[in-house]
């Protein structure tokens, strides 16, 4: 079966939507967040403790693990799913982002990007008709075309010009589709420039894809930028389709996204930040490298029933870091995701209660200290 979205509520008072996307790997409730899982693995964690906490869709990276191990590798072990023993649905990014991130090390042109592997320096050409191939081979339950993220800022003219070669390049991505089971969606472009986001969008709606992503934000640009983007694009989209906004996952951007009628969320912040020392609770970030966690016995967040604050306090966490114990940034990487899945959850229940405006002024008061943030 290829993929099924239900929409089960849209809010009185805001765009937020309560959904349900359906794949061959299972059900999974919208609005969510991915895990990012780049090359294969979500870092630091077992894909046993991502179904504990709860997650049942992963994001993979199709350029990543084009180059190691390789497609060919992949296919031969049956694929995705079962290379990286995942039982949930996955949903593989096709490398528009490394057009952006590795600029230095490709070339575009209009047929497709030449890129020089970060890894060895061997050169890759990759069309959208290479990109829909591989991601094929990979077997993931939703695939990405090949789109061009531009950076911030950026002028009007590249823009424009990058938008019109990624609906080209979607058409085509389109066209060389040939699994059913799998669901290509659409990657809305277009800078901060809210004419060619709506056109951008108005033409993927166009070509037809079975969702909508909307790419190229948290690049740099100011929050009320991507607000306002979301605000004039997401209306432009099929009701009846999911809506992910890619690479955005801190929670004052989830809430804002949800409100603005957003379902599909992924980013690296969790577990980057995790590695580095920062949890996030209810009471908003903790930082437990700090001297001041040092004789400080109680859990990360005393409102956390994760398997981390069920059964380790903050001195340790603190000790395992400054001791470089890998343990460490384990137990806040399962935390940090823990509190993500939590607070979608409740987003998802405030939705169905239509008490998502009164959700987000108390979260953002106790989170961030202010009822008013973001502006």
């Amino acid at each position: 079966m290829g993929l099924i979205f239900c929409l089960e509520k849209t809010s009185r008072d805001t765009r937020a939507r309560l959904g349900k996307l359906v794949t061959s790997h299972g059900e999974v409730s919208t609005p969510v967040f991915m895990p990012v899982g780049t090359q294969g693995t979500v870092k630091a964690v077992t894909p046993d403790e991502l179904t504990d906490i709860g997650f049942r869709l992963i994001l993979a990276n199709m350029y990543h693990l084009y180059l190691r191990p390789g497609p060919e590798v992949i296919r031969e072990a049956g694929g995705l799913h079962r290379f990286m023993n995942w039982p949930g649905s996955i949903l593989t990014d096709s490398g528009g982002y490394q057009v952006f991130s590795l600029s230095p090390l490709r070339d575009i042109v209009e047929d497709g990007v030449t890129f020089r592997s970060h890894l060895d320096g061997s050169t890759h050409f990759l069309t959208p008709e290479k990109v829909v191939e591989t991601q094929e081979a990979l077997g993931a339950d939703i695939i990405m075309p090949l789109d061009e993220c531009v950076p911030y800022p950026c002028e009007r003219e590249y823009v424009q010009a990058a938008a019109e070669r990624t609906i080209r390049w979607a058409q085509r991505c389109r066209e060389a589709k040939s699994r059913e089971d799998q669901a290509l969606f659409g990657i809305v472009q277009g800078g901060v420039y809210l004419d060619l986001r709506v056109k951008n969008a108005q033409d993927l709606v166009g070509v037809g894809f079975d969702g909508y992503a909307v790419g190229g934000l948290s690049v740099g640009e100011p929050a009320e930028l991507m607000y306002q983007v979301l605000e004039e694009t997401v209306p432009v989209l099929p009701k009846d389709q999911p809506r992910y906004l890619m690479g955005v996952g801190t929670p004052d951007h989830l809430i804002e996204g949800v409100l603005r009628g957003i379902d599909m969320f992924d980013c690296v912040f969790p577990t980057r930040v995790a590695r580095n020392g920062t949890a996030l609770t209810w009471q908003g970030k903790v930082v437990v490298r700090n001297a001041a966690f040092a004789r400080d016995f109680a859990p990360l967040d005393s409102e956390c029933r994760c398997y981390t604050c069920s059964n380790f306090s903050r001195a340790y966490l603190r000790h395992l870091f400054k001791a470089r114990e890998i343990l460490g940034p384990r137990l806040v990487t399962i935390h940090n995701l823990y509190f993500l899945f939590e607070l979608m959850k409740k987003i998802r229940e405030a939705i169905r209660m239509d008490c998502l405006e009164s959700f987000r002024r108390e979260f953002y008061r106790r989170y961030y200290g202010t009822e008013n943030y973001p502006k």
